[in-house]
């Protein structure tokens, strides 16, 4: 019974932690996902790569190349940077 107030009341609490519903993913997916975007490689420098869009140049990001997983913040931030909501990148993802 007191858990489960407890656990209520944490929820409904304004800054209460959330899942993000933006995924880690692997670099391979989130490059998938750019090119299918319309972005292209500009360049490799060690294990990152920069894409840059095909009709604006103002939409460019940047990716490491790792054998891990990215995590969430550095995916939501390559999203900000090429301009591509969460609803779009996780439907390019999937398909």
């Amino acid at each position: 019974m007191l858990l489960n107030f407890m656990a209520s009341a944490f929820a409904a609490h304004p800054y209460a932690r959330r899942m993000s519903i933006v995924p880690s993913v692997k670099a391979k997916e989130i490059i998938a996902v750019l090119l299918k975007a319309g972005f292209k490689i500009v360049r490799q420098s060690g294990s990152h790569i920069r894409f840059q869009h095909k009709q604006d140049a103002t939409r460019q990001t940047g990716v490491p190349y790792h054998n891990v997983d990215v995590p969430r913040w550095l995916v939501r931030e390559i999203m900000r940077q090429a301009k591509i909501s969460v609803k779009e990148f996780l439907k390019l993802l999937r398909t």
